[in-house]
């Protein structure tokens, strides 16, 4: 795949960002990609190496050193084929998926992988700027109907592949518009919106019916929908945020990420946030910013935090520091426990490790500190190191902790599905049946908390699943 020698020939070479400085002024999205000479040399150094471990690293099962060797051979149209063939929406995975398949990329043992992602999002981009990405209209329909409840990536990709099969599919998402948390969880300098924007015309096209602010067991009966359609998927997403629990969690300037991110991408949108905020408006400038979670979500409240203006932003993350590099003998081809900086890092952020909130400190009834006490972990177990406490100045405390599992109230209360012990809903990875007859789940409602690739293989994979059961058989790929 690629040229032979070409690995030998040319080194990783990745997108650069625009200076921070300057990027730090807007909320669009900063890389500077590859022009096509240097992306076809990066494509080149895909190497012929028998076993391509970047498929054990993609959960799609992208067909990578395919779609690399034409990207070499300057065959663009037939590399986007490829790409979609196993993946919806690349231009999303290209964009913020943290690339698995590159730490399995034979090419990581010597750490310089060939430049998957970017040559993915190269491609889907390109496919787009052509004219080349249209709907796949059926040649005839089923007559069966399906109705998917959420829009995120799981949603999406389900809804798209039972449209294609020729299903009638309705689409429920409860927010103002579709998306799930790409639209109003990633932020908008990560990935802009009009990208969901242009596939959610596509879907229209191919006979995907779209109904916003439509909550399920709130606004929608999930009876009536059980009743009015012969299948119903659970594409939700896991919303459930793990909450601070120390004194003074409570006070008006702890706030959650999911909240903060939110508000922001609507204020990117045009849209009044404080309508649809409880509240009340919420931003950073000005402010000691702490983000609780060392994960993406925190790293995203960074980049918000300093292009809002925050007067300082501190991360904190509750587990040890991890090494610089990795042991690639212990390691690859699996994803790797490693210290990963992202863009929003080098924007500017004090970053601590192995901390553990102990006390909000009140003063005039807002938040005014964060008491904190440095840990030592003994395999899971951890010990608070004694003398070690601090306090951090604070007037903004956003929680980035992750989220233990799908929201209960609403939707799951009223379809009354089997959970699992994890608190998911209960359904395997082959028929992505729940208990209920007819009814499915996919997606981080079904795994709990995941990456976009992976909701994208859920959702291809579901929608396989009730083809076949709709339709005795399928046609649709796995």
């Amino acid at each position: 795949m690629g040229k032979e020698t070409g690995f030998l020939e040319f080194e990783r070479e990745e997108r650069t960002y625009a200076d921070p400085q300057e990027r730090l002024k807007h909320y669009k999205e900063f890389v500077v990609p590859h022009d096509e000479a240097a992306l076809q040399k990066q494509a080149a150094r895909c190497m012929n190496c028998g076993i391509p471990y970047c498929h054990n690293g993609c959960p799609v099962n992208n067909i990578i050193p395919d779609w690399n060797h034409l990207v070499y051979e300057d065959d663009w149209r037939n590399a986007l084929e490829v790409l979609h063939s196993t993946n919806n929406f690349p231009e999303f995975t290209g964009r913020i998926c943290p690339a698995p398949c590159e730490a399995a990329c034979t090419l990581n043992i010597v750490d310089a992988p060939v430049t998957i992602k970017s040559i993915e999002c190269a491609i889907i981009d390109r496919g787009f700027k052509e004219g080349w990405v249209k709907p796949q209209v059926p040649e005839k329909q089923t007559g069966k109907s399906v109705a998917v409840i959420g829009s995120g990536p799981a949603g999406l990709a389900c809804a798209q592949q039972l449209a294609r099969a020729g299903h009638a599919v309705t689409v429920f998402e409860k927010s103002d518009r579709i998306g799930g948390l790409l639209r109003y969880g990633i932020p908008d300098f990560k990935m802009e919106k009009h990208l969901i924007n242009r596939r959610a015309v596509q879907m229209e096209a191919e006979g995907v019916q779209f109904k916003t602010g439509a909550e399920v067991g709130v606004e929608v009966s999930f009876a009536a929908l059980k009743e009015n359609f012969d299948a119903v998927v659970l594409a939700g997403g896991a919303e459930d945020a793990r909450k601070l629990d120390v004194p003074g969690a409570e006070l008006p300037g702890v706030r959650l990420a999911m909240e903060f991110l939110t508000q922001q991408n609507k204020r990117n949108a045009g849209d009044d946030e404080v309508r649809a905020a409880p509240r009340g408006s919420l931003t950073a400038t000005g402010k000691d910013v702490i983000v609780i979670g060392g994960g993406d979500t925190g790293s995203d409240c960074v980049g918000t935090s300093n292009r809002q203006g925050a007067k300082s932003v501190t991360q904190l993350e509750i587990m040890p520091k991890p090494p610089e590099k990795e042991d690639k003998l212990m390691t690859w081809p699996n994803w790797p426990m490693k210290l990963r900086t992202s863009s929003s890092h080098e924007e500017g952020a004090d970053r601590d490790w192995a901390v553990l909130a102990k006390r909000v400190i009140e003063e005039g009834g807002d938040v005014s500190g964060l008491e904190c006490v440095r840990i030592e972990w003994e395999g899971r177990e951890m010990k608070e190191v004694a003398g070690s406490e601090f306090i951090l100045p604070a007037d903004l405390i956003l929680l980035a902790m992750g989220f233990t599992g799908p929201l209960k109230r609403g939707l799951l209360d009223r379809a009354g599905v089997e959970l699992c012990e994890r608190g998911n809903v209960k359904a395997d990875e082959r028929r992505y049946a729940t208990s209920e007859p007819n009814v499915y789940a996919c997606g981080d409602m079904r795994r709990g908390q995941s990456l976009v690739v992976w909701a994208i293989r859920e959702g291809r994979q579901a929608a396989r699943a009730v083809d076949e059961a709709l339709m005795g058989k399928s046609e649709l790929p796995r």
